[in-house]
């Protein structure tokens, strides 16, 4: 595991990270967090026991991000991904893992870039119209999380969202919109399982 800080054309940003070979895993963190959300719950201690490959970003439009500048731009945002998975993986399609905001910036990637499938963690937004038009082109397996607890994002939504995506959608019962926060046992079960049986497909 090593953490440093990456330039990336105007943005400097802080990334953990394990390049090891094999589809790489990346992490994009909610507005509120930082990368040190996934180091927290271990599932990065777990895929570095799997040897497997993953990046864990400070995004731009992080409210405490390790890093500068800050940019909501939604474009930005995924030409720092983008240039991050280029760099530190070139030819692969990873696997992104997308927490709230970070979900949304994992649905606009996915719809421009090729990705080997989506780990959504209650993503906002996932029903923008400009969205929703694109979905159709996706043939990527795509799994969904929604805690019950959750104020910010509704079953309902995600329930549509599911559907445009032919996802599918797992409840963690009494979890709030962090659900990987109240249950990080069963969110690294989940998706390791779901990493391994896109390596099966």
């Amino acid at each position: 595991m090593r953490e440093e800080p990456f330039n990336l054309g105007r943005y400097r940003c802080r990334i953990i990270y394990n390049q090891v070979p094999g589809t790489p895993i990346i992490f994009l963190h909610g507005y509120n967090f930082t990368s040190n959300v996934w180091r927290d719950i271990g599932v990065l201690d777990e895929l570095e026991r799997e040897k497997i490959p993953y990046a864990a970003i400070d995004m731009p439009y992080g409210a405490r991000s390790v890093c500068s500048p800050r940019s909501r731009d939604p474009g930005e945002n995924i030409w720092v991904v983008h240039e991050i998975i280029r760099g530190l993986f070139p030819g692969t399609k990873p696997l992104i893992v997308g927490a709230s905001l970070g979900g949304y910036i994992a649905l606009k990637y996915a719809t421009t870039h090729p990705v080997a499938g989506l780990f959504l963690i209650a993503p906002v937004n996932g029903l923008e119209r400009e969205l929703v038009e694109k979905y159709k082109s996706l043939t990527i397996p795509v799994i969904i999380v929604w805690g019950s607890k959750d104020r910010v994002v509704s079953l309902d939504e995600l329930r549509k969202l599911a559907e445009h995506l032919e996802a599918q959608l797992t409840i963690y019962e009494n979890a709030k919109h962090p659900a990987y926060l109240d249950y990080p046992e069963r969110f690294k079960k989940d998706l390791i399982a779901f990493y391994k049986a896109i390596h099966l497909e």
